[in-house]
């Protein structure tokens, strides 16, 4: 599922998920790692790492990935275009899919090769041990849509999880305007 979205569904009530939109990072039999894209904290991306304010994608604030390890913290960056002749090894960027990366935020913007135009910065991200997430993949925890290349640098991301489902075709699209509590309709 590496480069798709997890969309919580209205029933998914854990207050870390809880009408979220995951990007799913990584993959595999040992599990799954991923980044909340529609969680901005208060915290502006100058005050820890100033040197990638500049690149910062609005709202230039640092994102809430996930309650695992949130100390840490994961740089998504768009690489420019690559001359098709460089032969210049990535350093510093670690291609997901498309044009998206990690980045190696303990660098300096202009150490990072191929050069990115723009980052986004999470705190922590989003984890599941092995067959953790298939298990809540069947009980309907999750969505799973495809990723828009312009999802991770939403300049709205409150309004996100209401406009990802907007976008689907068929039913799932009827999720978007669930009420936050179906009791008051």
């Amino acid at each position: 599922m590496k480069g798709k979205l997890l969309v919580a569904t209205p029933d998914l009530e854990d207050p870390n998920f809880f009408r979220t939109v995951v990007l799913v990072l990584d993959h595999t039999d040992e599990g799954a790692v991923g980044v909340v894209l529609n969680r901005p904290s208060g915290a502006v991306v100058s005050d820890p790492l100033p040197a990638w304010a500049q690149l910062a994608a609005e709202p230039a604030v640092v994102f809430v990935g996930g309650p695992v390890q949130p100390e840490a913290a994961i740089g998504l960056g768009r690489r420019t275009e690559i001359d098709s002749g460089a032969s210049a090894a990535p350093d510093g960027f670690a291609l997901l899919f498309g044009e998206l990366g990690t980045v190696d935020l303990e660098r300096s913007p202009s150490e990072v090769a191929p050069a990115v135009d723009r980052v986004r910065v999470f705190a922590g991200y989003s984890g599941w041990g092995p067959g953790q997430l298939e298990d809540e993949l069947a009980a309907d925890g999750w969505f799973v849509v495809d990723a828009d290349a312009a999802d991770v640098w939403s300049s709205s991301p409150e309004a996100m999880w209401r406009n990802v489902l907007r976008r689907q075709r068929g039913q799932i699209r009827v999720f978007a305007d669930f009420p936050l509590n179906p009791e008051s309709n």
